[in-house]
């Protein structure tokens, strides 16, 4: 029936019966205007009851909080609804006052929306032309011509679009972090930004974790103390944790009379979980490592395909770009029905035209399935999508659910998620991902502290804009969420560096940005009459500052590949992505182009290898891949001990029981009590890690003369690199002997001749937890991930610039100039840019933290240290064992190597229960 409801004194028709609406719809009907109320009732009028009601639970709690100005953390899944509360509530502000107001809105910016990617912003601005133009239809038919403007500006848009936004302003803009600012130093658009009242920040989640949401916060700030007014913060994210730390993030904060920093006002809408799921994983068989590959591979692809005609559309998730190429050439290689018409691949290394055509494809529903690696995780919605398949391990319950979110992208319809594993390893990460994803664990976000090279650019960029207080410099840069305990001594090190105030760094052409003097000069006449005599004052340094600024602002860094060639014959082998090199230590051995080749050094982008026989130490997708995270890495442990315990309490039919509680199908779970209880029966249940043991296992391989110690550290690969770094560093000391280092997600290899002995876990036992940060320090030493990663702070410090005066560096020639510049900066006294890079390697990179709370509860008794030798790696290090294994669904056949290993474990399981058998029988005899 329809019925008739009184909004704002206007009498509006709906599609429904008001005796159905649920009150709290009423009340947040009772906050639109007229048309605006109008317009989401033709749209959203069917009652949805998963919803109860017409608004989604997001949309009902978050439209009256921004309708009332206040700063909200909007937490729910993908296709939930809450950009667009952001926006209805925003969009009917703007209309109530351009309807109240004489000659309607200014020509100004009202609300920013800031975007981490451009596809994004261009998806959410395409999805705002539906709302405008409808409700504007609505005010046209009651005789008021309206007229509310969007726009989006980022690094695509052309400079006539650029002038024409400064003539006709865009009342909602949409942009991206660099962007932004860009803006805040644009003399003419900053003016613009000052009727801002509104800011969204979208996948705030994606920001936070990394230096775009460090350079994003401060620009918050900066913005703040631009507009007229305080904006009102709005942050939409996927399911993330700490919730606390994310709304803070979002929101800022300020100083306390005390110095303490005290976050501004905020709600969370916390609805994470309103939608269904139906996840569950699966594996081709009970036995990983006694079924062919090719059978694997053959049930794996025929079970894609299954699914896939299952579904309207598909959406298959890898964890390389190679591997989204691969599943696709190989589904339409096995299958007629794929082809370049019903399916595609899309991955950051396409083309954004490429891309762009899948992702209409997507939006439409005309394609069959898509393969991707991280590229679809955010951004555009997908109605048709009703499935997603993920292969091998996404390391994060929030990576999870992220990509599963992207199915059934609406509340009402069930998420259907299927896990695909096939390999050991990731069967266990994913049972438990599932697992705790169903019990609403939610892995947490680390936001990264006190970026000396982010600092830098912004408070070069507000000395760009104006002579400044010092004192409010500061206090911006401290208002935001990652700076809030940047203190004295790091303020010092970073002006320091700002002035260039150093011997000879003026002589290797870096200049000073800044300048910083009290208002006192000696004439007794101060320079700045509007601030008072003998204030400390900060002002740019330089004639083309400006310019120096807007051309290299920016935190994503240029990377580069680097041509291998081998010693002596100078013979080109291939070339690697600079990225992998920060694996590669002397003596490391790596597979490329069919060859194996030891690692020797590298000179700018040529690196330099020896043909070698050696088994690889370093597995070909390890600079692609995502590491596993800390938090998930613990519940594993967790698993892990709860496994043991059903294997004592009754062995593998009581761990098939309780493995049954757990989505996953009955292959999986076959597997993995088969696994655990080989693993106990081999090497005992002592050498299984738990959160109260970390199990190292040693073995002697005679045929190749190492000695190699296997240690079961499941917390992940950014742990695993920091902890193994530290280990190898001692034992090299000790040992004095070269030490190779495999690092993967579940723990890590050191490997030594096999004359040469160290106690591992003594070593580890050992450890100081606070000379931590200074032992790695001396580990980094002249590593090529030191070397690598001093170049990128040092370009986003602008101490290397990559564009002036119309001439562009690439990352290579880039590199060059740092190598030039690092000797130099590591023999100053607190170089900012030299301490941003350790801090960033230990504490972003290597997981220092999680190091030390590790070590300290092996200090403390609460982590006990077991070893144990082994003729073979037991079952639990066949991963570790052989780690040149890439993406497994599509990798060169380490079948063969497993299988020996398994033989190995099952021939000596085989002569124990043969040996118990005899001694039982001369027992009864």
């Amino acid at each position: 029936m329809r019925g008739r409801e009184l909004l704002a004194g206007t009498e509006v028709e709906y599609d429904f019966d008001p005796a159905a609406v649920p009150i709290e719809d009423g009340d947040v009907l009772d906050l639109l205007e007229p048309s605006v109320g109008e317009w989401w009732v033709e749209q959203f009028g069917e009652y949805v009851p998963e919803n109860g009601g017409f608004f989604t639970p997001p949309q009902r709690e978050a439209i009256p909080l921004i309708d009332g100005g206040t700063n909200s953390l909007v937490c729910s899944p993908t296709g939930s609804g809450k950009t667009l509360a952001s926006f209805t509530a925003i969009i009917n502000d703007l209309y109530r006052r351009e309807r109240e107001l004489d000659g309607g809105l200014d020509n100004e910016v009202y609300c920013l929306y800031v975007s981490p990617l451009k596809s994004l912003a261009n998806d959410i601005h395409r999805n705002l032309e539906l709302p405008l133009e409808g409700i504007s239809g609505k005010l046209a038919e009651r005789g008021h011509e309206t007229e509310i403007r969007h726009a989006i500006r980022h690094g695509d848009t052309s400079d006539a679009q650029r002038r024409r936004m400064l003539e006709t302003t865009p009342h909602v803009l949409n942009t991206t972090p660099e962007t932004l600012a860009i803006l805040l130093n644009s003399p003419k658009f900053r003016e613009k930004l000052r009727s801002v009242e509104y800011v969204v920040v979208d996948e705030v989640h994606s920001l936070a974790a990394n230096k775009r949401g460090t350079h994003l916060s401060v620009s918050l700030e900066r913005l703040e103390r631009t507009c007229d007014g305080s904006p009102t913060r709005i942050g939409c994210s996927a399911t993330v944790e700490p919730l606390s730390t994310m709304a803070e993030f979002l929101v800022g904060g300020t100083r306390r009379g005390d110095g303490t920093w005290e976050p501004r006002e905020y709600e969370i809408v916390d609805t994470r979980f309103v939608r269904e799921f139906d996840l569950r994983l699966e594996c081709p068989t009970d036995d990983l490592i006694g079924t062919p590959r090719d059978v694997v591979n053959d049930r794996f692809y025929d079970r894609l395909h299954e699914l896939i005609r299952g579904h309207e559309n598909t959406l298959v998730f890898t964890n390389t770009r190679s591997g989204a190429e691969r599943v696709l050439g190989t589904l339409r290689e096995r299958f007629d029905d794929y082809d370049e018409g019903n399916s595609g691949c899309h991955h950051g290394s396409m083309s954004k035209d490429t891309r762009e055509a899948v992702e209409g494809k997507l939006k439409s529903g005309e394609v069959d399935v898509v393969t991707s690696s991280t590229s679809l995780e955010l951004g555009i919605d997908m109605p048709h999508l009703d499935l997603v398949v993920q292969v091998g391990s996404p390391k994060s319950v929030a990576a999870l659910l992220q990509r599963v979110g992207r199915a059934g992208h609406r509340l009402g319809r069930t998420v259907e998620g299927r896990v695909l594993a096939l390999d050991r390893d990731e069967l266990v990460e994913c049972a438990v991902m599932l697992g705790r994803a169903e019990e609403g664990f939610v892995d947490r976000v680390f936001v990264p502290e006190n970026a000396h090279d982010v600092a830098a650019q912004h408070v070069y960029g507000m000395a760009i804009n104006g002579v400044r207080r010092e004192a409010d410099v500061r206090g911006t840069l401290r208002s935001a969420y990652p700076y809030r305990g940047f203190d004295g001594d790091d303020w010092e090190e970073l002006l320091c560096y700002l002035t260039a105030d150093y011997d000879g760094m003026e002589d290797r052409n870096v200049y000073a940005k800044v300048w910083r003097d009290a208002n006192d000069p000696p004439d007794g006449e101060h320079h700045y009459p509007e601030y008072d005599v003998g204030e400390r004052l900060i002002g740019k340094r330089g004639r083309l500052a400006r310019v120096i600024y807007m051309t290299n602002v920016g935190t994503i860094p240029d990377s580069f590949t680097c041509d291998v060639l081998t010693r002596g014959s100078d013979e080109w082998v291939g070339q690697l992505d600079e990225n992998y090199l920060d694996t590669l230590e002397p003596g490391d051995v790596f597979q490329l182009g069919g060859g194996t080749y030891e690692y020797r050094y590298r000179r700018g982008s040529k690196v330099r290898v020896d043909p070698s026989s050696a088994r690889p130490t370093v597995p070909s997708w390890y600079s692609e891949r995502l590491p596993l995270s800390y938090d998930l890495g613990r519940e594993v442990l967790a698993f892990q001990g709860e496994l043991l315990d059903r294997l004592a309490e009754g062995g593998e039919p009581a761990a098939r029981e309780w493995l049954r509680g757990f989505p996953l199908d009955e292959n999986s779970v076959r597997a993995l009590a088969r696994t655990f209880d080989a693993q106990r029966r081999y090497a005992g249940a002592e050498s299984v890690s738990t959160p109260d043991r970390l199990a190292i296992e040693v073995e002697l391989d005679r045929e190749e003369y190492r000695r190699r110690y296997y240690v079961h550290s499941n917390y992940g690969r950014e742990f695993n690199d920091g902890l193994s770094r530290l280990v190898a560093h001692h034992c090299t000391r000790r040992a004095n002997t070269n030490v190779q280092v495999a690092v993967a997600d579940n723990g890590f290899t050191v490997s030594m001749p096999l004359n040469r002995k160290v106690d591992v876990p003594g070593v580890v036992e050992e450890l100081d937890p606070d000379e931590l940060r200074a032992d790695l320090r001396t580990a980094l030493d002249g590593t090529d991930l030191l070397k690598r990663y001093f170049r990128i702070n040092a370009t986003r410090a602008l101490m290397i610039l990559k564009r002036y005066k119309g001439y562009e560096k690439s990352a290579a020639q880039q590199q060059v100039s740092s190598e030039m510049l690092i000797s130099y900066a590591r023999d100053l006294d607190s170089f900012a840019v030299m301490e941003e890079t350790y801090r960033e390697i230990t504490e972003d990179k290597l997981n220092l933290d999680g190091v030390r709370e590790v070590l300290e509860r092996v200090r403390a008794g609460e982590i006990e240290v077991t070893s144990r030798e082994v003729e073979s790696p037991s079952p639990r290090a066949f991963g570790l064992a052989t780690l040149t294994a890439s993406d497994v669904v599509l990798a060169e056949d380490e079948s063969a190597v497993l299988r020996e290993f398994h033989e190995r474990v099952m021939d000596e399981l085989d002569g124990e229960a043969g040996e118990d058998a005899f001694l039982e029988a001369e027992g009864d005899d």
